[in-house]
């Protein structure tokens, strides 16, 4: 198991190295760098300070050269670098807009795990019922209707023409309140939210119908073992093996869906800092924003494979064995 742990962490690596390489690539294609930015601002600059500008920040020099001085910034002088944006450094604001977008991350993976699970137990149970028919509707509506539809919808209806929740932000001003801040959550919450409820539901129960379709629930059946025992121990625990996977990698996921939630709430998180940045050619920023996505997305795999192991002993051993 260590090996194989090991060995995993090793490919992390290799994938964040590739990863970053090619994003940092791909902005550097971008136009509106720094000196292009002065020049677009001010056309009388000369091109004896065009060509000092570009030496100060480095783009006189081929891009893998710029590539390999920033990584040697970042990993091993630990200097993320100052974004010109906001005229801070990168670590500042990063270990803002992290916290900003984990809270509402939470919320809204508890939230969909809340009440995805049950609808999705109880379609299977209740398959072709009314309930499923209407579970599997509503289920596709969330899935079709985009985050940004739903987000604009949601503001029209609850913030407008009923006025229960503010339209967008994070806080009142001059209001320091858990409370107030909790009633600027609930709408992001819900939109975000939407989706993976609906996706969800629709997997657990299309696992749970797979599960209950197995000799092994006949047989406890037969034996007279009762439903709910049926259900909750021998189903749904063997239900849960895919959705793990699924679940863990939906995670980076909403973080991406967030980037579209957190730009119509005006929310000050990780995905409007994202958009921001590459909006306004602040390079920094967008390379740890988009490598944190990637991190994210490595990391929740990585505990998808170890949440395998631990739900399903039959996988467990065979790792222990290679």
């Amino acid at each position: 198991m260590f090996t194989y742990l090991l060995h995993r962490l090793i490919q992390m690596v290799i994938v964040l190295f590739l990863l970053s390489l090619g994003t940092y690539y791909l902005l550097g294609l971008m136009p509106g760098d720094p000196v292009e930015l002065l020049i677009t601002s001010n056309p009388k600059v000369k091109p004896e300070d065009i060509q000092r500008l570009k030496k100060v920040y480095g783009l006189d020099q081929p891009i893998y050269i710029r590539y390999f001085k920033w990584l040697k910034q970042v990993t091993l002088e630990g200097d993320l670098g100052f974004s010109r944006t906001y005229k801070k450094p990168t670590s500042e604001i990063l270990k803002i807009r992290i916290w900003n977008t984990l809270k509402l991350m939470t919320l809204s993976f508890l939230l969909s795990l809340i009440i995805a699970i049950p609808i999705g137990v109880y379609s299977a149970i209740q398959q072709y019922s009314t309930f499923d028919y209407f579970a599997n509707l509503m289920a596709f509506l969330g899935i079709s209707v985009p985050t940004f539809w739903s987000g604009i919808l949601a503001i029209l209806f609850f913030s407008v023409q009923l006025q229960w929740f503010p339209a967008g932000g994070m806080f009142t001003i001059g209001i320091d309140s858990w409370l107030d801040q909790l009633k600027y959550l609930i709408l992001p919450t819900v939109v975000l939210s939407i989706e993976s409820i609906s996706g969800w539901s629709r997997y657990i129960r299309s696992s749970m119908l797979e599960v209950l379709h197995e000799d092994y629930i006949r047989t406890a059946r037969a034996k007279g073992v009762s439903e709910k025992k049926i259900i909750f121990y021998h189903a749904f625990r063997n239900a849960l093996i895919p959705t793990v996977t699924i679940l863990a990698l939906s995670i980076p996921g909403l973080f991406s869906g967030a980037l579209i939630t957190e730009t119509i709430f005006a929310w000050p998180g990780m995905g409007r800092l994202l958009y921001d940045s590459v909006m306004g050619s602040d390079y920094y920023v967008a390379m740890l924003c988009f490598l944190s996505l990637g991190f994210l997305t490595l990391i929740f795999n990585f505990l998808a494979d170890i949440l395998y192991a631990i739900v399903d002993p039959r996988i467990r051993v065979l790792k222990e064995s290679t």
